[in-house]
């Protein structure tokens, strides 16, 4: 461990499960202090748990990132607890449920875009000018090999991830000059609650008996999912943190604008 991130402070949305939670871990490893953000109180209270169990540095903001006001005020706590933002991993999204493009509801299409798009959106509106004032920064902004390729049964949410990448290298190029690099990570199958959550009918839709049904048949959906990927397994949330550690360290200080598959492979088909 070569403590990366000491003396930076680094704010993650989305963190209080699977890929945000366990960058919000990575950070705090390498010495950033560190603030945990989500819609979930339970969620977010038990990564600031972890980590300062492990001799971290965290503090948890509860935020629905499709507001402003919530947006802001994760980044005016940062400020007010540790001075500066240097780092930011903007991952808060959903999935929702797998229907056809047509047979999609106008509310749930609204609520993707708000969630996924508008929240990354809102959360750099916010943490730019904080990273301003330091003339330099690094965002990381969660897409999806979604955002890459289309998905059968998935329009609106490969539309939302497809908006982040160009919202991404829209901003890099913005902010190249003032020393900020804004880049995004498209994970491909990561077995996280979200992931489960889809099996088990969707996140608005899934209900405690398909839930409890999708975690018995867990084994066996894991392998026959992990079976169509080129490298034959699932990817893990902490091989996400770690990607997006590395393109906000010094050792990406020439990368910007890109959008990283972590995938085993998935798009190089």
């Amino acid at each position: 461990m070569d403590r990366r991130f000491e003396n930076k402070v680094a704010l993650v949305t989305g963190a209080g499960s699977g890929i945000g939670r366990a960058t919000a871990k990575a950070f705090a490893r390498e010495g950033a202090r560190t603030i945990v953000a989500d819609i979930s109180d339970a969620g977010g209270v038990e990564t600031v748990r972890q980590i300062r169990e492990a001799g971290g540095e965290a503090a948890f903001v509860r935020a629905d990132v499709a507001r402003a006001a919530d947006c802001e005020a994760i980044v005016a706590k940062a400020v007010e607890l540790y001075g500066r933002l240097d780092c930011a991993h903007n991952n808060a999204g959903i999935g929702g449920t797998r229907a056809r493009t047509a047979d999609r509801s106008e509310e749930e299409f609204d609520r993707m875009i708000a969630v996924n798009l508008k929240g990354v959106w809102l959360a750099m509106k916010y943490e730019i000018p904080a990273m301003l004032k330091n003339h330099r920064g690094a965002i990381v902004n969660t897409a999806s090999v979604a955002g890459l390729v289309g998905m059968w049964k998935l329009s609106a949410y490969s539309a939302s991830k497809h908006a982040v990448i160009g919202l991404t290298k829209s901003a890099a190029l913005e902010y190249c000059r003032h020393g900020i690099r804004i880049n995004a990570v498209c994970p491909g199958l990561i077995y996280t609650d979200l992931v489960r959550d889809a099996v088990a009918g969707g996140s608005g839709a899934a209900t405690p008996a398909r839930r409890l049904m999708a975690r018995a048949f867990e084994p066996l959906v894991k392998s026959v999912l992990s079976s169509r990927q080129p490298s034959g397994r699932a990817g893990t949330p902490e091989e996400v943190a770690e990607a997006v550690l590395w393109l906000c360290s010094e050792a990406a200080a020439y990368v910007n604008g890109i959008a990283l598959p972590v995938d085993g492979g998935f798009t190089a088909k």
